[in-house]
């Protein structure tokens, strides 16, 4: 795949994350740790926020190599709520729990995607 394409991908991903933080904002507010300050509703907004600030520079082949790294570290920034995530469901249905655990070493394939198009961003074309 094309760096360009990879760039367009990723950046469709975080955006749409990004929308969907605005659109559906209680099933990421369900997520929010509970140890942070403030309520639920104003993580999901700024993660909602983060993610299309960081999905736009990615789009943006000027901004794509700081955007990217920003993407790594959003992908990194957001594994708690992954893992509250998972505990939460330890008792669902045996497919939700699955897809709920799955979410966990799933950061670490997003944080490599978002370091190849960095990487991918520093070459001419891209």
């Amino acid at each position: 795949m094309s760096s360009t394409r990879s760039a367009k991908l990723l950046s469709g991903l975080l955006l749409g994350a990004g929308v969907a933080h605005f659109v559906i904002p209680r099933q990421f507010d369900a997520i929010v740790p509970r140890s942070l300050p403030g309520g639920p509703r104003l993580w999901t907004q700024l993660s909602g926020v983060a993610e299309l600030a960081v999905g736009a520079a990615v789009a943006v082949p000027r901004t794509r190599r700081a955007g990217a790294l920003a993407a790594a570290g959003l992908f990194v920034a957001v594994l708690p709520a992954n893992v509250k995530m998972a505990y939460d469901w330890r008792h669902r249905p045996a497919a939700l729990r699955g897809a709920a655990l799955a979410r966990v070493p799933g950061q670490l394939p997003l944080v490599l995607w978002a370091l190849r198009v960095r990487r991918g961003a520093g070459r001419s074309g891209s």
